[in-house]
């Protein structure tokens, strides 16, 4: 169902977008869940390991789908918002044929490239035959995620966010069934983790690219739209090079960030991809209620409708930091259970990694929700310089500091304290960009 987000209160229609995003991304996240766990309790401490270290790599990968999502997402939505609906159906297939041949390039890098790529971040030795096959099998379903990336951010663009939850709350819910399968019947291994990943994720691709289809066709317009325009192609960049180059970085940085990790040992490795797993269900939940922002944003830009997007931000303000209390108080009490059901009683040094971590970064949920909320807008609205300079600073200080205060500490306890002091610094810049720019929008207006 198409949503309109230019009419209603701000408040209310904002919970009802985006709720069902926050319940997407919460079965989303199921899916790394879910491989971590089956791995450390199924297979062991060194595949939970192995599958911690994969991650880290899949995160670059994502990376270029997240910023084929947020470009398709964007352009849609503002031209959703101008009622532009010929244009509307030209930017989807323009975005289709570019992600297909990113897509493309990405796989041939990552089939040659991945080895090296593990080796240089100074995976152990006993750990680098299960990282590189569990990549190898996530590389082949690059499509899968690519497309259903640029499907669900064509849902939020069109106001919909419950056909995605829908979607993935049965293949999240199968890829858990269907990784117990897997290893602990069939006894794949690590390699019953990655096939069953790449199993749900192309049946829930599969099936959200159908929808979008169908939900196309019943769009009329006068003209037979076109397969392929230059100009939405550069909109479209303009807004997805910048996403991709963040997240991009990100996990570079989170990468070079791993390797430091990975000096302190398997135990450390373990605790922390537990740990890691966790806290990236509130990161990426609260990103997700960030994404809904821009399109929110930017649906009242090509509607002229300013004074919602200011509203829109106290209005996000104020749901993310509900969202974020139940978290803070659950990983702040209870991580060490939250943490056993990736491990056993007995890995105790894994253990204590992970409840540090946990300890240091939970009460700064409420900071980097902050951020993110004001980042929503900053995309939402296209200005996308601030953007970047907002989410490198925060990237730049966690790699230095992490690298400085590991040494300095001597501990991996230096590196969790890296987080809280770059999410701090990048949200008194993310607000101030935001301020200035939602002003110069509203003067503008008026004169």
């Amino acid at each position: 169902m198409n949503q309109d987000l230019t009419v209603g209160k701000p408040e209310k229609v904002l919970w009802k977008f985006c709720l069902p995003l926050f319940g997407s991304i919460i079965f989303q996240q199921l899916y790394n869940i879910a491989d971590s766990l089956v791995a450390g309790k199924f297979i062991g401490e060194n595949a939970l390991a192995a599958v911690g270290n994969s991650y880290e790599v899949t995160l670059i990968f994502i990376a270029f789908a997240f910023g084929c999502n947020m470009g398709c997402s964007v352009i849609v939505s503002q031209l959703f918002g101008a009622k532009e609906y010929r244009r509307l159906k030209t930017a989807i297939s323009t975005a289709c044929i570019f992600a297909a041949i990113l897509c493309g390039i990405l796989m041939l890098i990552g089939i040659f490239g991945c080895t090296p790529l593990l080796q240089l971040i100074h995976t152990p030795e006993e750990l680098l035959a299960s990282s590189r096959l569990y990549l190898d099998i996530y590389i082949w379903g690059l499509p899968f995620v690519f497309f259903y990336n640029i499907a669900t951010g064509i849902f939020s663009a069109l106001g919909d966010s419950k056909t995605p939850f829908y979607f993935l709350a049965v293949s999240s819910a199968s890829n858990i069934a269907v990784d117990m399968l897997f290893v602990k019947m069939f006894n794949m291994g690590i390699s019953g983790v990655a096939w069953a990943t790449f199993l749900c994720q192309g049946i829930s691709c599969v099936l959200a690219v159908i929808a979008i289809w169908i939900r196309l066709k019943d769009i009329t317009v006068a003209e037979e739209s076109l397969l392929f325009d230059w100009e939405l192609l550069k909109r479209i960049m303009v807004i997805a090079i910048p996403s991709i180059l963040q997240q991009s970085f990100i996990s570079v940085g989170n990468i070079l960030i791993q390797s430091v990790i990975n000096g302190f040992g398997a135990s450390v490795m373990a605790g922390y991809s537990a740990a890691v797993k966790l806290n990236n269900m509130v990161i990426t939940s609260l990103t997700t209620i960030g994404n809904g922002i821009s399109n929110f944003s930017a649906q009242n830009l090509g509607a002229h409708r300013f004074d919602r997007i200011k509203d829109c931000f106290y209005a996000g303000i104020k749901m993310v930091w509900y969202l974020c209390i139940p978290f803070c108080f659950l990983y702040m009490l209870f991580g060490k259970y939250l943490l056993l059901l990736f491990m056993e009683e007995g890995a105790s040094a894994a253990l204590m990694a992970g409840r540090q971590f946990l300890w240091i970064l939970a009460p700064f949920y409420f900071i980097v929700s902050a951020k993110l909320i004001a980042d929503g807008i900053l995309r939402g609205i296209s200005a996308m310089r601030q953007f970047m300079i907002s989410t490198f600073i925060d990237l730049i200080l966690r790699v230095i500091l992490a690298f400085i205060l590991s040494d300095w500490t001597q501990s991996a306890l230096g590196i969790w304290c890296a987080w809280p002091i770059g999410w701090s610094i990048s949200m008194i810049c993310s607000i101030f960009f935001y301020k200035s720019n939602v002003k110069k929008l509203t003067e503008n207006k008026s004169t």
